[in-house]
């Protein structure tokens, strides 16, 4: 079994813990100047989802109730979804899709759609679960995905040598670098007795404004 990154295990941790919700979903909107071709669009979404294994990865429990990386091999629910709306609707049907809440245990940690009001613009909204993205995930990811829409529309399949790294590859890694906690001996029992040292004292509860309010979404507007 594939193991968990110990950023993927704290997120695990905290679903287990919460349950489903919306708290950690880093959607990505896009406003588009014209209607894509959403025949193509389906296709370079599916392209993405196969070139990078993270976005088609969940995290269930085995038998011994420890998480692991299962890779899926076909991720449906990844698949991208068109849907019309009056120019109105189109925020709040938006808003709605975004506040879903991603199953990261039973799901792929995303879920693609388009919505059409009619009006020669349309949006384009990637849900990705924070599991599967950050920041720095954005441009690489946009990156391909526009690459393989040309391609699509070209008639053909986008090329490009496959990844030499998936993030599978990294959990593994982490895991070998830093050993089990559990062995006095290992790199991550010491950086567990370094911060135990570090932060003794400190507050059990940091005292933060509630009235602030930061927005996750990556919205921008492209030409189509």
């Amino acid at each position: 079994m594939i193991p968990l990154s110990y950023a993927q295990r704290r997120l695990w941790f905290l679903g287990r813990l919460h349950g489903p919700s919306a708290a950690y979903n880093a959607p990505v909107v896009l406003h588009l100047d014209g209607e894509p071709d959403a025949g193509a669009l389906a296709l370079a979404v599916a392209d993405v989802v196969e070139r990078h294994e993270v976005l088609r990865t969940v995290l269930p429990a085995g038998p011994d109730a420890e998480p692991y990386q299962r890779v899926l091999r076909d991720a449906p629910a990844a698949r991208l979804t068109a849907d019309e709306c009056a120019p109105g609707e189109r925020d709040a049907m938006v808003a709605a899709f975004v506040r879903q809440p991603l199953d990261i245990t039973t799901g792929p940690p995303l879920r693609a759609r388009l919505f059409l009001p009619g009006d020669g613009t349309s949006t384009l909204v990637l849900l990705i679960h924070h599991v599967a993205t950050d920041g720095w995930s954005v441009r690489p990811l946009l990156r391909d995905l526009a690459g393989a829409y040309g391609a699509r529309l070209a008639g053909r399949a986008p090329g490009g040598e496959p990844l030499p790294v998936q993030y599978a590859d990294y959990g593994q890694w982490q895991h070998e670098l830093l050993g089990d906690p559990a062995d006095p001996d290992s790199l991550a029992a010491d950086q567990v007795a370094y911060w135990r040292t570090a932060l003794a004292g400190a507050p059990a509860v940091l005292d933060l404004p509630a009235d602030r309010w930061s927005g996750s979404w990556a919205s921008s507007r492209h030409r189509n």
